[in-house]
């Protein structure tokens, strides 16, 4: 049985578009599960999509839980 442990998440936000930037860059938002502007995902907190974050930070920013 799989034991239901509270993973950590991390809420990034497109704040700005991926025009007139190099193709990984957008291909990286896609990977995100961005696109368009204001558009929220939240994601597991992994090394590998703190990565993507770091990549595309001057297009994202990572939205503070409200608890």
């Amino acid at each position: 049985m799989a034991d239901k442990k509270s993973k950590k998440t991390v809420t990034v936000r497109q704040i700005r578009s991926a025009n007139r930037k190099p193709d990984i860059q957008a291909a990286t938002l896609r990977g995100l599960g961005l696109g368009k502007i204001r558009r929220t995902r939240t994601l597991e907190d992994t090394p590998s999509v703190r990565g993507m974050i770091y990549a595309v930070r001057h297009l994202v920013e990572v939205v503070e839980d409200k608890k």
